[in-house]
């Protein structure tokens, strides 16, 4: 049981304890984080639309649909 108390503390102290943020800290980490979040997403898709092309993985319905709406062409039946 001591040997826990001790383990705590140690994590306890590595850590520096950070006083109340200010909103303009908050905002500035909220749009740096909002800002990481959709250049990952931006990369993602571009990926996805690069890997599509070279015929790599597959089209959901989706992109089905909007590259080759043909294929939903009912007018045949």
């Amino acid at each position: 049981m001591g040997a826990e108390t001790e383990e705590q503390g140690k994590y306890d102290d590595e850590r520096p304890r950070a006083g109340p943020i200010t909103e303009s800290q908050f905002l500035s980490w909220k749009r740096q984080k909002d800002a990481a979040a959709s250049a990952r997403k931006a990369e993602a898709s571009r990926k996805r639309a690069e890997d599509i092309a070279a015929g790599i993985i597959q089209m959901n319905g989706r992109e089905l649909f909007q590259h080759e709406p043909w294929v939903f062409d009912n007018s045949l039946y």
